[in-house]
């Protein structure tokens, strides 16, 4: 038998090893993406719940800006931080009890408001373009009387005019259809739900002043996403380090009785 020979494969490194899969530096980026997309996964989480509250939109007084419906994120800001365009969640009990309210700024303390001029609303004196109106539809289904509102209050119509309950169906109030500024709790920067996206910055209102800053929303999403990539992607190198370890590996032959 002593001519005959017989050979077995025996892997490179030798034998049936159990240790980490990949090049020592690969894994270490690893454990770094995984750590640092944690941080800022759990950071923009946190940074957003502090600064951003969700809210149900049940009426279509907003239409086509924000549906019945729709969920949306509004950053909570103190009353005095509004300004014309704001889209503005508050609670006045002498419009609904025991509910929140979202409308649309147009006239803060101190202006004049009035409709219409050319079918658009006026703000002292002013023409407002508002494009986020229905298509086709005037600034508002019949002429109200020139408001001025008192200082420390707002002026909120819906965007769907034709039926929404806002400021110009309480006209006849002490307030004349005013809201204090302290009954605002959040301004809405986004519609979440459908992800309709940030809303569009009311640009009809530059001419009487400086409109709102947007909130840091487009920051916080992207820490998140940011954050959650890094994580997948770092977790995942090692059951990928060792499927292409795997199919690259070579093997060689030896003589049987070889060591």
């Amino acid at each position: 038998m002593g001519g005959e020979s017989t050979t077995r494969t025996a892997p490179r490194s030798g034998g049936t090893g159990t240790g980490p899969v990949g090049s020592r530096t690969g894994r270490i980026l690893s454990g770094v993406a995984v750590a640092l997309g944690f941080v800022l996964f759990a950071a923009g989480f946190a940074w957003g719940a502090v600064l951003y509250r969700p809210y149900t939109v049940p009426t279509s007084s907003m239409t086509p800006t924000i549906d019945a419906g729709d969920r949306v994120l509004a950053e909570r800001v103190d009353g005095t931080e509004v300004r014309r365009g704001d889209v503005v969640v508050f609670k006045d009990t002498s419009w609904v009890t025991n509910a929140f309210v979202v409308k649309r700024v147009v006239a803060v303390g101190g202006d004049t408001v009035a409709c219409c001029t050319e079918g658009k609303l006026t703000v002292n004196g002013k023409q407002i373009d508002e494009p986020y109106l229905p298509a086709g539809t005037a600034a508002e289904i019949s002429n109200f009387p020139t408001v001025t509102v008192p200082k420390g209050r707002l002026f909120l119509l819906g965007d769907e005019r034709q039926g929404s309950l806002d400021s110009t169906a309480h006209l006849t109030d002490a307030a004349q259809g005013t809201v204090a500024q302290n009954a605002v709790s959040a301004r809405v920067d986004a519609v979440a739900w459908p992800m309709n996206g940030m809303l569009e910055r009311p640009t009809g209102f530059e001419a009487l002043g400086a409109l709102s800053t947007p909130g840091p929303l487009r920051m916080i999403l992207t820490l998140i996403v940011v954050g959650g990539v890094l994580v997948l992607g770092g977790g995942a190198y090692g059951p990928v380090a060792k499927r292409v370890g795997g199919r690259r590996s070579p093997s060689r032959t030896e003589p049987a009785g070889a060591h």
